[in-house]
């Protein structure tokens, strides 16, 4: 049957008499759009006069006339298009469009149009190669409905196109599922508010397809009966949550329906759906797919449904509203959760995490912010923490303070008196002690004072809840102690001063930072001088070991080694080995990165760290780590090289770090991102000017944390620091690169770790058979000697230099525990330190991986 026997069929008579004007039409239009592009993608129909003045012009009537035409064209044109005829092409795409277009405009249809309508639908749908919701404007037709049927009854007929759509089969991994589950939920309001009257809310709970579904909907199955209208009403309002932060409509509405549940009851639901997410694990699901007779698998990976994630959000924009410890806290976790990599696809879900970051920002007080700021040290993603950032300084901008002093402020002391705080449990008493960075402990107490080394029977069976609460605390401030530690450290980038008073009130007298500071050396000034200290037991002592009246002195910094002579760096070091005081980071210790005079020469740029070869994927977390702007690079258009980038906002600068693919033996993973990646120049950029800066203009500061991060970057991720990565392949081209990395110069971080090899080997039980030889930690052993590189950590054998390979086991970090190291955080002296007192006894080797090779 033609469009024209189709058309009678539909409409009688009239439809044969106007069929012919609908071919006229459609073919100008056509023309008329041709003249606009060749490409039928997108087509602009207010450049088209024959359909604004021709078809708009036609009444209602005679318009769903000429939809019905539009979607037998369609059917008619499919089999064209898909060979790729012209003109068949050019006709299917614009009644595509043009169908959408006329139902983007609200039409007064009867009921019998309608029915024709969608029969013409229905008729014309080809049992393969679309998606219902794709081939037809559902959605819009749905539109016509709500329009022609406000207020009254709904026909029977029209009630049956309605359910004949809510039959239709829906496949997950359809990219229009999320339309086709909206639209679902829209008609079955529709359906819902036809049969019940105005005060009755339709009962709304979640319709993706995953995991969480049927949690979340068990939980609001439990829902008291009066109680659950309600929560109907946000579950409807809340899936409206699609952009990408809420407006104060949403919030107004919201907080009338949620003070009609109560505070206690919407936190206790919420945050119950919360902690599932947060404990909710990625399903895996296997697809099969034929391509040219070739059957092919993959995975797919996901967390939570598209339209589930919008509920959740619009519930996040919510819980703005409160800012209790327990919502912030949950909030945070979930934003945590939510920013977690899947493998090859990224965040598990970032629309989710981005509305935590929204609420963290925008709920009352400072908690928020301290937990955006805990965030900003555990998240990666280059978006994620310009978003962080962005939140951070307008929160400091509210209250007229920097970025460093709202982090400062946001900071809890938890109520900590001598970094210690007590819960009573009747007689017991539980005492929590901050002990390290990331460390505390809870001691228990008898009523006569007697310590009882595990927790009492009595605790645990009449105080669980509070018990629960004191751990949560626990854990909250070994994250804090640990995030501040690392923002302190980032300090020393930015040289920031201090006045007195100030430092005094957020620092000092803090109940937690005053803890944090604790081993750290600052520098005290006055118009005349500068005093370096080192707090210790709460006060602060000179080099001489004297104590420092701080009244003298009218400002504070964090001391950096690189503003202070070699001798008094030498000082500080040899006051810490002596003393036995161990810094929470890297600061008497710290590398130091003088300008050379090879960097003089090139005047803008640096190539100190320059032709390595580094393992991309550790190297871009490690960038991250430091907060620099990095991103992976692939085998893809504009894929070959990237430019890492670092904000010094205090000096007005960008660091600048280049990078270039190596495109060797088809080494990229599975999404082509490549394994491995070669090093260029460094360079600085004035933020102001966006102009080049000579590097002797670069403040000493600025110039040795770069140049430090960028050693870190390549000191970890470069491959001659893998003992595989010679015997296991690796690049057969750059064996030599790994050769000379492996047991070549040593880096500053090396020469900095010799420096405290030297001062720790005397201290070893092995230090009789072992000293320090240029580059080398070497060890005699009772079969062989042995020369461990002191950057690398790699190992030869005398007497023919042969190559040992050790992969370093965790176990092994064990055996040294008891030993003294002046800072935290350096795995590479730890390794050297393993293996150095595991080859002194060669002879007890009993792994058959590394007796085969010393044997050899």
């Amino acid at each position: 049957m033609g469009i024209l026997d189709k058309l009678k069929s539909a409409f009688g008579i009239q439809g044969e008499q106007q069929s012919n004007e609908f071919i006229t039409v459609f073919e100008n239009c056509v023309e008329e759009a041709t003249k606009e592009s060749s490409y039928f993608y997108t087509v602009n129909f207010s450049n088209i006069e024959s359909y604004n003045q021709i078809i708009k012009k036609w009444d209602d009537e005679k318009k769903g006339l000429f939809i019905v035409f539009l979607t037998e064209s369609l059917n008619s044109n499919f089999k064209g298009y898909q060979k790729g005829s012209k003109k068949e092409t050019k006709d299917f795409q614009l009644a595509n469009q043009m169908i959408p277009a006329l139902f983007r405009s609200k039409m007064k249809f009867t009921e019998g149009t309608i029915v024709s309508l969608y029969s013409s639908f229905k008729n014309s749908f080809p049992e393969k190669g679309y998606d219902k919701m794709h081939w037809w404007p559902l959605a819009g037709f749905f539109k016509q409905i709500e329009f022609n049927y406000p207020d009254v009854d709904i026909p029977n007929t029209i009630k049956t196109i309605l359910e004949d759509i809510l039959s239709f089969e829906k496949e997950t991994n359809s990219y229009y599922y999320k339309d086709q589950l909206k639209l679902e939920e829209k008609i079955k309001s529709f359906l819902f508010k036809s049969e019940n009257d105005e005060n009755s809310v339709k009962p709304t709970y979640f319709v993706g397809e995953d995991n969480f579904k049927n949690i979340g909907n068990a939980i609001l199955d439990q829902i008291k009966k009066e109680d659950q209208q309600n929560w109907f009403t946000l579950m409807q309002l809340a899936q409206k949550a699609t952009d990408a932060k809420p407006t104060q409509k949403f919030l107004a509405e919201a907080k009338i329906t949620m003070d009609k549940i109560g505070s206690d009851k919407f936190k206790k639901v919420t945050q119950e759906w919360f902690q599932e997410i947060i404990n909710l694990k990625e399903t895996i699901t296997t697809y099969t797919q034929i391509y040219y007779k070739q059957e092919y698998q993959y995975n797919s990976i996901e967390f939570l449904s598209s339209p589930n994630v919008d509920i959740l959000k619009g519930f996040v924009w919510m819980s703005s509203w409160y800012y209790d410890s327990n919502t912030i806290i949950t909030i945070s976790k979930l934003s945590e959760r939510c920013f977690k990599k899947i493998p090859e696809k990224g965040p598990v879900s970032a629309g989710l995490g981005n509305a935590c970051l929204y609420t963290l920002f925008a709920s009352k007080g400072l908690d928020g912010i301290a937990q955006l700021s805990r965030l900003r040290l555990k998240i990666k993603q280059n978006n994620t923490l310009a978003l962080i950032e962005k939140y951070i300084a307008e929160a400091a901008t509210k209250l007229g303070v920097s970025s460093s002093e709202i982090e400062d402020l946001a900071v809890d002391d938890f109520k900590l008196e001598n970094h210690e705080f007590t819960y009573q449990f009747d007689e017991i008493k539980g005492t929590l002690s901050l002990i390290g960075m990331g460390k505390s402990i809870i001691k228990w107490y008898k009523a006569d004072g007697t310590e009882q080394k595990s927790v009492p029977q009595l605790v645990k069976d009449k105080f669980d809840a509070k018990l629960k609460k004191l751990k949560s605390i626990q854990k909250q401030i070994d994250q804090t102690t640990s995030a501040q530690k690392e923002r302190i450290d980032r300090m020393l980038r930015c040289d920031r001063v201090m006045t007195l008073d100030y430092f005094k009130e957020k620092y000092q007298q803090h109940g937690l930072l005053s803890f944090v500071i604790q081993k750290i050396i600052f520098n005290f000034s006055n118009n005349s001088k500068n005093v370096l200290a080192i707090y210790l037991k709460d006060q602060f002592y000179t080099i001489d070991f004297e104590v420092l009246e701080l009244e003298k002195f009218t400002h504070v910094s964090l001391w950096h080694p690189a503003t202070s002579s070699t001798q008094e760096v030498k000082n500080w070091r040899n006051f810490l080995m002596e003393g036995q005081i161990q810094q929470p980071f890297k600061q008497a210790y710290r590398e130091i990165y003088l300008l050379t005079d090879a960097e003089v020469n090139t005047r803008t740029y640096s190539n100190r760290m320059a032709s390595h070869i580094l393992k991309q994927h550790q190297y871009v977390t490690l960038a991250k780590g430091r907060n620099w702007k990095a991103k992976l690079i692939g085998a893809w258009d504009g894929g070959d090289d990237d430019v890492a980038k670092l904000y010094l906002l205090e000096y007005k600068l960008c660091a600048e770090f280049w990078v270039n693919s190596l495109n060797a033996d088809d080494q990229f993973n599975a999404t082509g991102i490549w394994n491995y990646i070669t090093t260029d120049q460094i360079r600085f950029i004035n933020t102001e000017t966006n102009e080049l800066v000579d590097l002797v203009d670069i403040p000493a500061i600025a110039f040795s944390e770069v140049m430090r991060d960028v050693d870190l970057f390549v000191g970890v991720s470069s491959v001659g620091n893998d003992p595989t990565w010679s015997d296991s392949g690796g690049l057969l081209t750059y064996r030599d690169y790994w050769q000379s990395y492996s047991f070549g110069d040593l880096s500053e971080i090396a020469k900095n770790r010799k420096e405290i090899l030297l001062g720790l080997i005397p201290r070893l039980k092995i230090a009789s058979v072992t000293h320090i030889e240029d580059r080398f930690v070497v060890v005699k052993g009772k079969i062989r000697t042995y020369k461990i590189h002191i950057g690398s950590t790699n190992i030869l054998m005398e007497p023919n230099d042969q190559y040992l390979c050790i992969v370093p086991d965790r176990s092994l970090k064990e055996t040294n525990n008891n030993l003294f190291l002046p800072f935290e955080g350096d795995n590479g002296l730890s390794v050297i330190i393993s293996k150095a007192l595991l080859l002194a006894n060669d002879d007890k080797i009993t792994d058959t991986t590394i007796t085969s090779q010393i044997n050899r």
